[in-house]
């Protein structure tokens, strides 16, 4: 039996009070289940801004997508965690990643590291948080989400995570701005199985999340693409149209799409980019009981 469905949308554009809170008002009315922020210099601080969603909001959990461990304390990072979740009635789910932006780190005059380091720092920070919020004096056990694809990342994922994300990206090899490659619809089944493989042993299996970059609303699919294939060099047409970060289609195509993805990979778990909110928004209602 298929795990249900469930959708987030990763809010990126900072907003005055009221904004921000009719926004996630919004979100709530088009059938998301979880308003997430990420952590990325130049958008919304995480913890006040998932304080504030949840005060405008009854329904959704609110979560990060994903904290950047690079930039945090383990010890700090406990405290906002049991705060957050403790004024968000409970709500929060925690997103965790090892950071891939070195100009982000350059400009908060944190040390950026090598990839080994990186996943070091997010293993310590996975242990630290496990022993801080678990403890006598702080029991508190909020769902843990951890992105990314690398082979170690998907160990730890498999031991600790109760929700695996994957990015359907990798960076590209020397670029130190953050800027993402599509990996193909065969890649990604590569990773997942492995995230599988490791994972066999869990009591409980983890719920499977992907990011989805766009969302496109039309009736010519193979036109849409075409107008990205400058962006995806690597791909062809029928390759670009696999992609499971890119839902492409009617309404009816989408949510088609969105079940076959289930199928192929397991994703129940789907979290889009806030500019895609409404266009995503026009295909959950067919989704919600499934």
């Amino acid at each position: 039996m298929p795990r249900r469905f469930r959708f987030g949308v990763n809010l990126t554009n900072p907003a005055p009070s009221d904004e921000w809170r009719e926004k996630c008002r919004r979100a709530e009315r088009l059938g998301y289940d979880v308003i997430l922020v990420p952590d990325h210099l130049g958008m919304p601080a995480p913890f006040p801004s998932l304080v504030a969603a949840a005060e405008a909001t009854d329904r959704p959990r609110v979560g990060t997508f994903v904290l950047n461990a690079g930039f945090w304390n383990p010890t700090l990072l406990a405290r906002e965690v049991a705060t957050t979740d403790a004024l968000t009635g409970g709500r929060l789910e925690l997103g965790l990643g090892a950071g891939y932006i070195q100009a982000e780190h350059d400009a908060a005059g944190v040390p950026f590291g090598s990839a080994r380091e990186r996943v070091d720092h997010l293993l310590r920070t996975v242990g630290e948080l496990e022993r801080l919020l678990g403890s006598a004096e702080q029991p508190l056990r909020v769902p843990l989400l951890i992105g990314g694809n690398g082979d170690r990342i998907l160990r730890l994922t498999a031991e600790h995570a109760d929700i695996a994300a994957f990015t359907g990206a990798r960076s590209v090899p020397g670029d130190t701005t953050g800027t993402l490659a599509a990996i193909t619809a065969e890649e990604l089944d590569e990773r997942v199985a492995e995230y599988r493989r490791l994972a066999a042993g869990r009591k409980e299996p983890a719920e499977l999340n992907v990011l989805i970059q766009m969302v496109v609303v039309t009736d010519d699919r193979e036109a849409a693409v075409r107008e990205l294939l400058p962006q995806l060099p690597h791909l062809t047409v029928e390759q670009a149209l696999d992609l499971p970060i890119l839902l492409i289609g009617t309404p009816e195509q989408l949510s088609a799409q969105v079940r076959a993805q289930r199928e192929r990979y397991g994703f129940s778990y789907l979290t889009v980019l806030e500019p895609y909110m409404e266009a995503f928004g026009t295909v959950i209602e067919a989704l919600r009981e499934e």
